[in-house]
């Protein structure tokens, strides 16, 4: 658990510092290059730089261990940190789209934005695309969501820097309106990122079972275990990052308590050691007369 949180907060570090140096770069050359789009992309970096602080935070706080006062652990924090990171994600678009409207509004750009501003565009598209796939990997190898959804956040980065590109390079082409435009259709990625951020990440705050698919696969295994005669109950939650299991399972009525005993550690040992994501599988007996099958 250390190496991992250890892993997460050295991600986040890393992508903290370039966040920091890309969103001064493209803030200074859009506002001397005149280009509103530009500007709104380094805005959006700069909320980069916000929800990777609460993602390191969370990152060390989830990775604590249990205590008394949290017996089951503080992996849920990771789903706060994503939920904060949409909602910071959904004010920065909305922000972005209300001015870019006001500047279509007001007849679009006056000024025709410089090359510089063209290139910043070019540069802040390679770069956040890196930090994305930089990013999601380590979000996959510790399946975290929070980090995945900084990983989004990257991306989401990455597509309205292509959004200032087509933007800038319109408004050179003589398109009044095409800077503000590209602002709006940035607002409008800012925006869909959010939505599916907060989906994925409420959806594991109000414990959601696991998909029908991974709960087939438990119901194998634990019919494979040796006694086991069948299943009365299974549950699944999420549980921030991880997964608790309760399960019901029939056992032979005559056998002594040990045997039951054995035949539920068996099945305990088999659901946490074949399912990665499993934190605890709690298991009840229930007798099973034979007369009964």
């Amino acid at each position: 658990m250390k190496n991992n949180t250890n892993l997460a907060i050295r991600v986040s570090r890393n992508t903290l510092l370039g966040n920091l140096a890309l969103s001064l770069g493209k803030l200074i050359v859009g506002i001397l290059a005149h280009s509103g789009a530009l500007i709104s992309d380094a805005v959006h970096s700069f909320s980069d730089v916000i929800s990777t602080v609460i993602v390191i935070v969370g990152v060390k706080i989830s990775g604590k261990e249990s205590d008394r006062n949290h017996p089951y652990g503080h992996e849920r924090l990771e789903c706060v940190c994503s939920i904060i990171l949409a909602v910071l994600l959904l004010i920065t678009g909305l922000t972005i789209g209300y001015k870019a409207i006001e500047s279509i509004r007001a007849g679009g750009s006056v000024t025709v934005p410089g090359l510089a501003a063209l290139i910043a565009a070019i540069v802040s598209i390679l770069v956040k695309e890196l930090m994305y796939h930089y990013t999601i990997a380590a979000a996959k190898t510790l399946s975290s969501t929070a980090l995945k959804a900084d990983a989004w956040h990257h991306r989401s980065d990455a597509l309205s820097s292509i959004g200032s590109f087509v933007g800038i390079l319109g408004a050179r082409l003589g398109i009044a309106w095409a800077d503000a435009a590209a602002s709006l259709v940035i607002c409008l990625f800012i925006l869909k990122v959010a939505y599916d951020i907060f989906k994925e990440s409420f959806t594991e705050v109000i414990d959601t079972a696991c998909d029908e698919e991974t709960e087939g696969k438990m119901r194998e295994v634990i019919l494979s275990q040796s006694g086991v005669l069948g299943i009365d109950l299974l549950n699944t939650r999420q549980f921030g990052t991880k997964i608790y299991v309760d399960v019901e399972i029939c056992a032979d009525a005559s056998q002594s308590l040990e045997s039951a005993h054995i035949i539920a550690e068996s099945v305990h040992d088999a659901i946490e050691q074949r399912f990665d994501g499993v934190k605890h599988c709690m298991v009840h007996v229930n007798p099973l007369n034979p007369v009964e099958e």
